[in-house]
């Protein structure tokens, strides 16, 4: 199947309808996903990209079906992941001589993933590659995701072909921004980024506004996964920027773990508090254990403040709190507030373990917490409550943990 997005430029893709999961079991993936492919033709003809590995007969099969191989004259290789990758052994069998142009990272990443040796080309920021009366303009992109990343923008149609960048994994029939609900797209393009995009954020800030320095016109942005950016592709671009300047809206979420309840009852009494307190503010409450944890990666990457409850249990806090907190460390959270609490029958250490959990992980804490022991009674739900309600203009000031 193809899907014309320019009069030069088709997609070739695969949608993966079935998709649930993505980097192992790493990401979760609700609505499916797609591996972009683009076509692309002029007095020469260009391959971006190609497929998860176990789409690549299909891949191939239905690109002969566009195309005789042999008359792809260049194949461009953005990131050797395999969801982008994964088709290139296959489709390198049929056209063996054909070059493959990537970053030197690239080169390395594509030998350490097939052992092979194919004919690399080697390209860097500013090479040009004509296409006959068009040509693609490289862009090196390390770290956005992996040190291979590039992009590559067409002259002419001025479209951008971003890669990992300003992707989402949603996977639809129709492939264009204005084709898909608003809201959904919204929800799949900010989980892309906090939970992938966000430990490179200084160098998304630097990348982009290196791309829009070179004034060049742009029509649309085609990443590698879900929808093309068509109607006003500059959006997606503008919230790259804010969400990379230390993201936060007026929202503190609040993610537990419990064993019998009692750290529920305390979370609903923080966050009637919060709620009392100041009226502004959305309140969000998530038991992890129970709860998406990249959907809760989301709501820390939203929030100003975020609050981790969880009973102590063998001197130490839930596991489900413990894998949170690693996630966070690794995705480095910038100018976030932070808070603890839980309940505890006879040792108690978990609040104060969770506070070193999260100053470890970047955030402030702004509070020495709350716990509370045993069964929490109308006496600790009233401490809850206040807690709660002390938290916003703890988390104004921003007052440091002692």
């Amino acid at each position: 199947m193809k899907i014309e997005v320019t009069a030069n430029v088709d997609w070739v893709g695969k949608i993966d309808w079935e998709l649930r999961k993505f980097h192992g079991e790493e990401y979760s993936t609700h609505r499916g996903s797609s591996y972009n492919s683009y076509l692309v033709r002029d007095e020469k003809t260009a391959l971006i990209d190609t497929v998860w590995g176990p789409f690549a007969t299909e891949f191939v099969q239905n690109l002969a079906g566009e195309i005789d191989l042999d008359n792809i004259d260049y194949v461009i290789a953005n990131h050797a992941e395999t969801d982008h990758s994964g088709a290139l052994p296959e489709l390198m069998r049929h056209i063996p001589g054909k070059p493959v142009y990537c970053t030197a990272n690239g080169v390395k990443s594509l030998r350490g993933h097939y052992r092979q040796d194919w004919n690399f080309q080697v390209v860097k920021t500013g090479d040009r590659l004509s296409l006959g009366k068009k040509e693609f303009i490289f862009i090196e992109a390390p770290m956005l995701h992996w040190p291979d990343s590039m992009m590559e923008y067409l002259t002419g149609d001025a479209v951008l072909f971003s890669n990992d960048a300003f992707g989402q994994h949603i996977a639809r029939e129709h492939i264009f921004n204005d084709q898909v609900g608003q809201p959904e797209l919204y929800a799949e393009a900010v989980k892309y980024y906090a939970n992938i995009l966000t430990p490179f954020s200084p160098l998304v800030t630097k990348k982009i506004n290196e791309v829009v320095g070179f004034n060049l016109p742009l029509n649309a942005i085609c990443p590698s996964h879900g929808v093309i950016w068509r109607d006003n592709p500059l959006q997606i671009v503008q919230q790259y920027l804010q969400w990379a300047d230390s993201y936060q809206e007026n929202q503190i979420t609040i993610v537990y773990d419990t064993m019998w309840n009692g750290t529920r009852k305390l979370a609903e009494g923080i966050a009637r508090g919060i709620a009392a307190s100041d009226p502004d503010v959305t309140v969000k409450l998530f038991n992890i254990a129970r709860s998406d944890k990249n959907d809760v990666i989301t709501e820390i990457f939203k929030a100003k403040a975020v609050l981790l409850g969880s009973p102590t249990i063998n001197r130490g806090f839930l596991s489900s709190l413990a894998l949170l907190l690693e996630m966070a460390a690794g995705l480095k959270f910038r100018n976030k507030k932070a808070a603890a609490f839980g309940c505890y029958g006879w040792s108690g250490e978990a609040v104060q373990l969770m506070n070193e959990g999260l100053i470890k992980a970047g955030f402030e804490v702004v509070s020495p917490g709350l716990k509370t022991s045993w069964e929490p009674g109308d006496d600790e739900l009233a401490k809850a409550h206040d807690f709660g309600a002390s938290l916003p203009s703890l988390i104004k000031t921003g007052k440091e943990h002692s």
